[in-house]
């Protein structure tokens, strides 16, 4: 019998059939602290980042998105109410915890009539084909085990004329940010996690994933493969952030 693939858990080589469940018992550690730590992370610019993915991604009333890794629903709870009653969002993470989370506060915000939640893996979407005008995945992406698959399978339900938008962690492109990046994400952001979380080995492997999610030329080329045109991106705070976009044509 063949040895098993592998792929990476932050710096660690694990079997791609474990990788799934090693991720989600991150995010069920940290689901209940998530949106202070990411106030504390980002300094609270994280809300700016998604500010400007929701100006990209040219949502209007009545189209039907897809908002993957919706953790908490930022991004869920915008595009709400843009696409009004006629309108549809899909909350969908693939860890049920965030999902319970999202959700919880979705209702406690009221947003009950047009979103609906659905717990799936962004490599085996379960959505027909050309069904979403717009599909988002904001910092999600880094942890899916194999990104190309969940592109290609982006691509499938996306309909002609639709986009994708990934809101990510990225390379910096000043030498001195990545120096002082470094510096945060390996030495300062563990402690943080420690701190307010008691939970320092997650915040840990999220710096690493960072490292190893492909740079901005690189994820641009993953989601020309996947079958999307007119593709770019938009390097945020000095490419610590990017936002990709593509078009189903």
């Amino acid at each position: 019998m063949k040895d098993e693939k592998t792929t990476h858990f932050g710096y660690q080589d694990v079997p791609v059939s474990e990788k799934a469940g090693r991720v989600r018992q991150v995010f069920d550690s940290v689901a209940n602290k998530y949106d202070l730590m990411n106030d504390l992370m980002s300094f609270g610019i994280h809300r700016l980042w998604k500010r400007q993915t929701i100006e990209m991604s040219g949502v209007r009333q009545g189209q039907r998105v897809l908002d993957l890794a919706a953790g908490t629903g930022d991004l869920s709870a915008r595009f709400s109410g843009l696409v009004g009653n006629e309108g549809e969002v899909v909350f969908s993470d693939i860890n049920a915890a965030m999902l319970s989370q999202g959700r919880d506060r979705m209702i406690d915000e009221g947003r009950v009539a047009n979103v609906r939640y659905v717990q799936a893996d962004a490599q085996y979407l379960p959505f027909p084909d050309d069904h979403f005008d717009c599909v988002t995945i904001g910092f999600g992406l880094r942890n899916v085990t194999d990104k190309q698959l969940a592109l290609n399978a982006i691509f499938r339900v996306v309909k002609p004329g639709g986009r994708l938008l990934v809101l990510e962690f990225s390379k910096p492109v000043l030498q001195p940010l990545q120096k002082v990046y470094d510096l945060y994400s390996f030495t300062l952001l563990p402690k943080i996690g420690k701190l307010v979380t008691q939970d320092e080995e997650s915040y840990r492997y999220l710096a690493e994933s960072i490292r190893m999610h492909p740079d901005q030329e690189t994820l641009k080329g993953m989601l020309e493969h996947a079958g999307f045109e007119r593709c770019d991106y938009f390097n945020l705070t000095g490419g610590v952030v990017a936002i990709h976009r593509g078009y189903k044509v």
